[in-house]
């Protein structure tokens, strides 16, 4: 929304600010209402904000001499907070649409809720069960889940030993088609989904709930010295923009301007913008889901997978060993020289195991896995072993990565 120069807003609420930039004439005017007193003024210090503005407005597409941003609150946005949750909707595909309003789409697929400053962000596993990746990623990302059961299949039991691979310890249980508690209870006893809410259809109530506990999702701003991590699973190059990367804050936090490592690459980027829900903020905190405008380093360079980050904890390797814990349906000893594709934040990378410890008892073997693309990780972290060539038991287990 562009105002005539000569006229000042007359029914603006108290919490609106628009911010007009020129950059023509390199004049910035802030029409600010309060209900009581409307007045213009003409901003020539004030840098650090006006600075962000001119920033953000000039990297915008289009060839317009005015550009004009409105934020619904008193305070710049870059004090605001948005606490986000993420929820893995494992269900028929487009079944996430009845709850929020459709984003991204590859082989995973975002719908994005916003009420006031909570959001609630779901995924879909778009491309499974053809690929098990997918089912991964979403439910990696995931602070809890939606599972909808209309009946009792191989792909239900999947979906329960993912969760509890990847420990998804909240969710919800919508039964269909007269499917009773007591006939999923022997698939969910012992795992994760044990503890779920078993409900019926009820997507406005759902909504509701989740937008509730998004709103007590923590979003603490960062202290000096602060570190975070952003495993990328979108990246591409924006006309006007240069490099932008989509994720999820996976730990501590991302600010403006840091200057963070790109890591299995080994180069150095630096945050430009960081975006939540096409708002523009400061810091993002963990689970937040941002879109950060990067320099130093081209879309093409980058791959899913990849992680910005400012921890010096993590770390990289081709070659990782740790204790393995297998499904209780496992059926036998893991095999020295099995491939099996190992699964942590967006990285799903080929593996061969090429030493197998069974110690005591075959069921937590100590493993050591060979990959020829590095495994980014935090030491302590939890990475889900998959094997693809396995039929209707395509999930290993987990190993702790050293």
């Amino acid at each position: 929304m562009v105002l005539p120069e000569d006229e000042g807003p007359t029914s603006w609420e108290r919490s609106t600010v628009i911010v007009r930039i020129s950059p023509s004439t390199d004049v910035f005017t802030f029409f600010i209402s309060d209900n009581v007193h409307d007045e213009v003024i003409n901003v020539v210090g004030f840098l650090s904000e006006i600075w962000f503005f001119w920033t953000v407005c000039t990297e915008w597409e289009g060839d317009a001499d005015d550009k004009t941003h409105k934020y619904n609150d008193a305070k710049t946005p870059m004090s605001i907070t948005m606490p986000n949750l993420t929820v893995a909707v494992l269900a028929p595909n487009g079944y996430a649409r009845d709850l929020g309003k459709k984003g991204t789409s590859t082989d995973i697929t975002f719908y994005n809720l916003k009420k006031g400053h909570d959001t609630v962000t779901f995924l879909e596993p778009t491309r499974y069960p053809d690929r098990l990746a997918p089912l991964f990623y979403v439910v990696s990302m995931a602070h809890e889940a939606i599972v909808v059961v209309s009946e009792i299949t191989p792909m239900l039991a999947e979906w329960i030993l993912m969760l509890d691979c990847a420990g998804v310890k909240n969710g919800t249980i919508i039964l269909k088609n007269y499917i009773q508690p007591n006939q999923i209870a022997p698939l969910t006893k012992g795992t994760v989904l044990e503890a779920y809410k078993i409900t019926e259809e009820d997507f406005i109530g759902l909504s509701a709930e989740l937008l509730e506990r998004a709103a007590n999702q923590p979003d603490i701003e960062p202290k000096e010295g602060a570190v975070g991590s952003v495993p990328i699973d979108h990246h591409f190059n924006v006309r006007g923009i240069g490099t932008v990367i989509l994720g999820c804050v996976a730990d501590g936090w991302i600010k403006k301007h840091d200057k963070m490592r790109v890591e299995p690459l080994g180069k150095t980027a630096q945050i430009r913008s960081v975006q939540k829900h096409d708002d523009d903020f400061a810091w993002a905190y963990a689970g937040d889901r941002v879109g950060c405008a990067l320099k130093d380093i081209d879309a093409e360079e980058l791959d899913r997978g990849f992680v910005l980050t400012t921890d010096p904890n993590v770390t990289n390797s081709t070659t990782v060993t740790g204790d393995a814990r297998l499904v209780k349906y496992w059926p036998s000893e893991i095999k020295e020289q099995m491939v099996v594709s190992v699964g942590h934040w967006m990285q799903f990378l080929s593996a061969r195991i090429t030493k197998v410890d069974n110690g005591s008892d075959w069921h937590v073997p100590k493993l050591t896995l060979e990959m020829e693309t590095p495994l980014v990780y935090k030491p302590g972290d939890t990475a889900v072993i998959h094997y693809l060539d396995g039929g209707k038991l395509r999930i290993v287990g987990t190993i702790k990565l050293p």
